[in-house]
């Protein structure tokens, strides 16, 4: 089970739809996935443990060792798809 943090300015909204576009996609693929969805500004506090950060906003704090992946192409539709194979590259290594 591969776990996954999804973060946006206000941990509600854009987090919810990336979170699950992510978690079909990835499913869709074979891979086993729980999200968690947060506001960047909690991301420092929140992100070790998890396989994978997704964000949605600017962030450029801190996450140690665990990867990020910048999510809005999943919003907006551009780029959706190489974001998405990004994401289970990710996970995969």
């Amino acid at each position: 089970m591969k776990r996954i943090l999804v973060a946006c300015g206000n941990g509600i909204a854009t987090s919810t739809v990336v979170a699950s576009k992510v978690k079909n996609y990835l499913t869709d693929h074979g891979v086993q996935v729980e999200t968690t969805q947060t506001k960047l500004m909690e991301v420092p506090g929140k992100v070790q443990g998890y396989d994978l950060l997704v964000t949605t906003g600017q962030f450029d704090g801190q996450t140690g060792d665990v990867p990020v992946v910048k999510g809005m192409p999943i919003l907006t539709g551009i780029g959706a798809d190489k974001t998405m194979e990004e994401i289970l590259s990710k996970l995969q290594d």
